[in-house]
């Protein structure tokens, strides 16, 4: 079976040392478990925290019993199989802003990928969640990455701030990963920028990344056959028309040179992991004084759960070639002879394409309509009352935002006609005020699975930054209306789905045990925190700690 394995081909490139090459190996069984031991109770030399992109907890429970690579290491660990970004809104930069920050982001200030800030000093009012509105002449498009928006330190950080000698490193997929993962102080921090790995102006490239590079850009400029499909995953091969598309039998076969369908395929993670890979050697992390940290941001899944659905070959090619690829880079650490401590997780769920859920027992599933536009809805408004555009702003299944040079008589008649006209749209579960989140406790540390509606969208709600009405969409509506481009499925719902997350741990010598409750992802941080005894004050951050030592030992009182 010849799935993608990127890691070891740029190796084999010379991006690692040759002698990192010795323990890969063709995909093979996992070992025997050896006998439980005691559990490690000295401090991880490093912090590997690995983020895939859109992973919910739904694939990781379909695929669990098929990985025999680095899911199957991580499955001999801590297993916490329902993890949650309890939050509503559940796209990348606030889910990837909760997994080190030990905070939801209603404090880390990171409540969408994007907002309006109509006061913003520039034409377009439409602001990233990972840049600097502030530079001259950039728009949300044309922007400049930076953390500036990110209101709280990361774990990285405070490790930083309590030993200098820490290292910080940020790799990933997605500049907003990156950031958000690695924080305001960062060693070393690199993204994908569309031809090969960047980071903020003015910062050196260091040789490793330079050899990145070379070696994915020579990768990329040789054509992708297509993947062979082994058995598992002809059985999920089967054409589904998308509108003018045919998705659900694709192998990822690229020409040469095809920069998106190499973002959009297993090659990609295979990349992000072979640069931490390399910046783990060159930078000999976890060899010095103090325990250091890397942040690595798996993206391609999210690409391949947009571009394809979350079933069909394509996925099913993507989950095994990443399992192989986190095998391999698993291998690497191994060899450093560092003792290293994992935790894998995801920044959102996401669920499949309608048109395939019509044809595997979920009829009722289906897609946004037109009449669920809010600009179209904004201009009925308008015209009905009388008032000039645009009077909306934003999106449905999120935030709206009332036109800021509304008098306060035309904002509570816009408010009216709005919840209306919405309320009214069968595909809309509900419509909430500003005045109706601000009012709802913060919840505590229990279940995130019984969270009221109210209660999710209080967990992202920023007064400085959220809008003035949140409009969840009923459950199992695509918030991707016909006809389709690029994009056949999306997240970013208030629904378990998009919200449920394995959060997996694995440190060599640990016993393994697995908790099927709920708990959310901000306990990552002060569950590592705790392993390297750094004090976190507990009004600082909304996570608890976990206890990692199956047995009668507490890792979280040491």
């Amino acid at each position: 079976m010849r799935l993608v394995r990127p890691l070891a081909s740029l190796i084999a490139a010379g991006l690692l040392s040759s002698t990192a090459m010795a323990p890969l190996r063709a995909q093979e069984a996992p070992a025997a478990p050896a006998a439980p031991a005691a559990a490690p109770t000295t401090p991880p030399k490093l912090i590997v925290a690995i983020s895939v992109d859109q992973f919910s907890a739904n694939l990781f429970a379909e695929y669990r019993n098929r990985f025999t690579g680095g899911f199957a290491r991580l499955l001999d660990g801590a297993v916490f199989p329902s993890g949650y970004q309890s939050h509503a809104a559940t796209e990348t930069c606030p889910g990837h802003s909760t997994i080190l920050t030990g905070s939801r982001p209603y404090r880390t200030g990171i409540m969408a990928n994007d907002w309006y800030d109509q006061k913003a000093a520039r034409a377009d009012k439409k602001i990233y969640c990972a840049e600097d509105e502030t530079v001259q002449g950039s728009n949300s498009d044309e922007y400049t990455v930076s953390d500036r928006h990110l209101k709280v330190p990361t774990l990285g950080e405070r490790m930083k701030n309590a030993n200098p000698a820490t290292r910080v490193v940020s790799v990933a997929g997605k500049d907003r990963a990156a950031v958000m993962m690695g924080g305001h102080k960062v060693d070393e921090l690199w993204w994908w920028g569309g031809k090969g790995f960047v980071s903020y102006a003015g910062r050196t490239m260091p040789a490793v990344v330079q050899r990145a590079n070379a070696a994915v850009a020579a990768q990329i400029a040789r054509a992708q056959p297509a993947l062979d499909l082994p058995a598992l995953c002809q059985a999920r091969s089967q054409p589904i028309q998308v509108g003018t598309r045919t998705v659900g039998t694709g192998r990822f076969e690229r020409a040469a040179g095809d920069t998106n369908a190499f973002r959009r395929s297993p090659e990609f993670d295979g990349a992000v992991l072979a640069l931490a890979a390399g910046l783990i050697q060159d930078m000999k992390l976890g060899q010095g004084q103090a325990t250091d940290i890397i942040s690595v941001g798996a993206s391609a899944t999210d690409y391949v759960g947009h571009g394809f659905g979350t079933e069909g070959s394509e996925m099913c090619l993507q989950m095994l070639s990443l399992d192989r690829s986190l095998g391999d880079f698993f291998a690497v650490l191994d060899a450093t002879g560092v003792d290293y401590q994992v935790v894998l997780t995801a920044d959102h769920g996401g669920q499949d394409i309608a048109e395939r859920h019509a044809i595997h027992a979920m009829p009722d599933a289906t897609r946004q309509g037109g009449t669920l536009d809010v600009k179209v809805i904004g201009q009925e408004i308008g015209r009905k009352l009388g008032i000039a555009g645009p009077v909306l702003l934003g999106g449905v299944n999120g935030d709206i935002w009332y036109d800021i040079k509304l008098t306060a008589a035309q904002r509570a008649a816009v408010e009216r006609e709005a919840i209306a006209r919405l309320s009214a749209n069968p595909q809309v579960e509900t419509v909430f005020t500003r005045a109706q989140v601000l009012a709802t406790r913060m919840p505590g540390h229990t279940d995130p699975q019984t969270w009221s509606l109210l209660e999710r969208a209080r967990a992202s709600f920023d007064p400085e930054r959220s809008g003035d009405l949140l409009v969840p969409l009923k459950p199992r509506v695509t918030p991707v209306p016909l006809p389709v481009g690029s994009t056949v499925a999306s997240h970013g719902s208030f629904w378990d789905y998009d919200r449920r997350v394995p959060m997996l741990f694995w440190r060599k010598g640990m016993t393994p045990f697995e908790q099927p409750l709920g708990v959310e992802t901000v306990d990552i941080l002060p569950t590592l925190a705790a392993l390297i005894h750094l004090p976190v004050p507990a009004g600082e951050i909304d996570g608890r700690c976990l206890d990692l030592d199956a047995g009668p030992g507490d890792s979280c009182r040491r």
